[in-house]
């Protein structure tokens, strides 16, 4: 790291994180950090020492004692000067079983709790957590008992199949419902003790008349990316599918704000119910494709798929390959035609996974750049990116490179007050300095402090025609997640294209600065999701780490920061002309 440059003022004890105001979720242990105003000051938390750096920042890691209200006793000195804090940190509410051979039932584990819609043939998974060795049985409205078995230690499970509880409401209400009625109570015995709680659920059947539902997200009202919903494999998991508006699908269940949709018979998918309106009079069953097309531009090749309906999608990359799987989807396609003769696309294929389940390959002869799929009518369009250009003699020369300085709003803060924001935009202007040097032509997403959402920077990106995508972070740990035995440099990616980018800027990462090599990850971000070209987002240096934080306030440091990402670059756009990739 450069030094910490060294800082004399007046004794100001000032703690950045945690707020006093928040709740934190943590266990037995935390990080506290602020700073002091002066470096030669001393600062002990509940007795202990804690270092404090020469700019006056500190950092601890410190048991935390209580429960609800935890106080921690700050004493800071300077050889003129004391200030002693008695600073008040909420932890957030948790359930700590009763120490011995006591019965008790966490009432917060109970799975699944809120408004629930299930189909009548299905069983719903039920599961609870009470001391070892309990009975557990979960006693229905109508007198009916469903025992839960223990499956490990204090977790419990059992099944429920067609029943009711109370009234959830209608399955496409909006917002939380007024579900009413009565509730199931959950019994539990463990020798001569016994307990009753009511299990907070509303149970109904769904109708076993298909209902078809069309997708259509606002992202002004729900934060996401504008005109795609999101789907998931389970609730609250990552996501897996993006629908664009206008997808038609049928909805099967629903647990909270959760709709599950059925892709295809042996597909289904999880999404916002607010997302979703009934659709009356939709024809039900497969879509039938027709014979695809193929359009040779100069940028691009363009795929067009006739269907019924828009019917829900998933594009899978290969290193040489697209696939798109069409959901709810029979093939006749008689012919596939290439259009003028082309480069890019090699092979057209059609496969009928399952009755319902169609696969069309498209075969590059590149590595795949990037591609973009949307609706015109019901026809579905796939844009393949045809790679740039590259001169190895000056690889980066030509290139339409996006810059995104991440945050805000948001973003973490570190011990001085240096906003994460601030740090971001002062490495994204070096970065641009030093591309547009080498020949590059740079976008950036913003580049004063105003705020800007993510969904317009992916946008702006995409609609520029960017041929990558770099977005510039610094690091922040969770609650109760020790930093000085996690900090490093990281990066991350989503689609397979992006991985070597990653890789690449992360090396010269790990080479400036010294730190430990956290590894490329895939991570669902906003600003790696784009498919029209790859896109990484770095983590360079942690935030609340005081010579780190130093390090990115310093023109040194940011410069360090900014040519580790060039590098990366260039080694990643070299390596693509050399075809080592």
């Amino acid at each position: 790291m450069p030094p910490i440059p060294t800082v004399h003022g007046p004794l100001h004890l000032k703690v950045v994180y945690p707020d006093s105001s928040a709740r934190i979720e943590v266990e037995d242990s935390s990080f506290v950090f602020g700073s002091l105003g002066d470096g030669a000051a001393s600062l002990t938390i509940d007795g202990a020492p804690v270092p404090v750096a020469p700019n006056g920042a500190w950092l601890a890691w410190i048991p935390f004692r209580g429960d609800s209200v935890i106080t921690l006793r700050m004493v800071a000195r300077t050889a003129a000067d004391s200030v002693l804090l008695d600073y008040h940190v909420r932890r957030a509410p948790r359930f700590v079983p009763p120490r011995g051979d006591q019965l008790w039932v966490d009432t917060t584990a109970f799975h699944p709790s809120g408004r629930v819609w299930w189909p009548a043939a299905e069983f719903l998974p039920l599961s609870a957590r009470a001391s070892e060795g309990s009975t557990l049985t979960l006693v229905l409205p109508d007198g009916a008992r469903v025992p839960l078995a223990s499956a490990r230690g204090q977790r419990y499970r059992g099944v429920l199949r067609g029943a009711t509880i109370g009234d959830p409401g209608a399955l496409l209400s909006p917002g939380p419902g007024t579900a009413s009625g009565p509730e199931a109570v959950l019994e539990a015995v463990k020798g001569s003790d016994s307990i009753r709680v009511r299990w907070p659920l509303r149970l109904a059947v769904v109708d076993s008349i298909p209902l078809t539902v069309e997708l259509d997200h606002d992202p002004t009202h729900h934060g996401g990316s504008e005109g795609i919903t999101v789907g998931r494999a389970a609730p609250a998991s990552t996501y897996t599918w993006f629908f664009p508006t206008g997808t038609r699908a049928r909805a099967t269940a629903r647990v909270n704000a959760d709709l599950r949709l059925a892709l295809s018979s042996r597909s289904d998918a999880w999404v916002a119910a607010a997302d979703a309106a009934r659709v009356d009079g939709a024809p039900v069953g497969p879509q039938v494709a027709g014979s695809v097309a193929l359009s040779p531009r100069s940028g691009s090749v363009v795929a067009r798929i006739p269907l019924g309906s828009r019917i829900p999608f998933q594009v899978l990359e290969g290193e040489r390959a697209l696939t798109v799987v069409l959901y709810g989807a029979v093939s006749d396609v008689n012919w596939i035609r290439y259009g003028p003769a082309d480069s890019l696309v090699t092979l057209a294929t059609t496969r009928q996974v399952s009755a319902d389940e169609l696969e069309l390959r498209f075969e590059l002869s590149e590595p795949v750049w990037g591609y973009r799929t949307h609706w015109d009518g019901t026809d579905f369009i796939l844009e393949i990116r045809r790679p740039p250009a590259i001169d190895r003699s000056s690889p980066l020369r030509g290139r339409v490179i996006a810059v995104d300085p991440g945050h805000p709003p948001a973003g973490a803060t570190g011990p001085t007050g240096l906003t994460e924001a601030a740090a971001n935009l002062g490495i994204a202007l070096e970065v641009r300095r030093e591309l547009e040097a080498a020949g590059a032509i740079v976008l950036m997403t913003r580049s004063d402090s105003g705020p800007v959402d993510l969904w317009p920077r992916a946008r702006f990106a995409d609609s520029a025609n960017a041929e990558l995508l770099i977005s510039i972070h610094n690091n922040a740990l969770p609650d109760g997640v020790n930093p000085f035995t996690s900090t490093g440099s990281s990066t991350f990616y989503n689609h397979p294209r992006s991985l070597p980018l990653a890789r690449a800027i992360l090396r010269r990462l790990v080479a400036r600065f010294g730190l430990r090599d956290l590894g490329a990850g895939r991570g669902d971000l906003a600003l790696v999701r784009p498919t029209w070209m790859p896109a990484v987002l770095t983590e360079g240096l942690f935030m609340m780490l005081p010579e780190q934080e130093a390090a990115l306030r310093s023109p040194e440091g940011q410069r360090r920061y900014a040519l580790a990402v060039v590098e990366g670059v260039r080694q990643f756009l070299d390596d693509r002309a050399a075809g080592r990739w």
